[in-house]
């Protein structure tokens, strides 16, 4: 379990070289899952998959300004991190189906909470940056 980056530190020999990689390898997977999840586009597909078996055309036209390339790209690493599952149907043309694992089923209870915390602060977040962005305005003209 990755407790912080204190673990790979303490692993560290005189040389400077890591005595056992486990800790960095916790430590790169854990960030590299949190990274996946946390980009622009990956909680917008996972929530919309949240509900069943999504095409890709669905998708597309689901996740407002995605590209088809960057879709393509995060439906990808999402399937490689084993959030997605995507099956191909023998049809002309071919019937491409992505549906959430039972790992994305979980992290969707993590996602409801957040978009709730995010729906009951929307107003206060809008007043704390209206407020930070005046007073950047008037340091940088100086009306202090």
């Amino acid at each position: 379990m990755f407790l912080g980056n204190s673990d790979v530190i303490d692993d560290l020999d005189e040389a400077g070289g890591v005595d056992d990689p486990a800790p960095v390898r916790e430590a790169c997977t854990v960030l590299e899952a949190l990274n996946r999840i946390s980009g622009k586009w990956a909680i917008g597909i996972l929530l919309n998959l949240s509900h069943g078996p999504v095409r890709f055309t669905e998708l597309e036209r689901s996740v407002p300004g995605i590209s088809r390339r960057m879709l393509t790209l995060t439906l990808r690493n999402l399937e490689r991190d084993g959030l997605i599952r995507r099956t191909v149907y023998a049809t002309v043309p071919p019937k491409v189906e992505y549906r959430g694992t039972e790992m994305a089923d979980e992290l969707y209870a993590s996602l409801k909470g957040l978009t709730a915390w995010a729906e009951r602060h929307r107003d206060a977040i809008a007043r704390s940056r209206d407020s930070y962005d005046r007073e950047q305005e008037a340091a940088a003209t100086g009306d202090l």
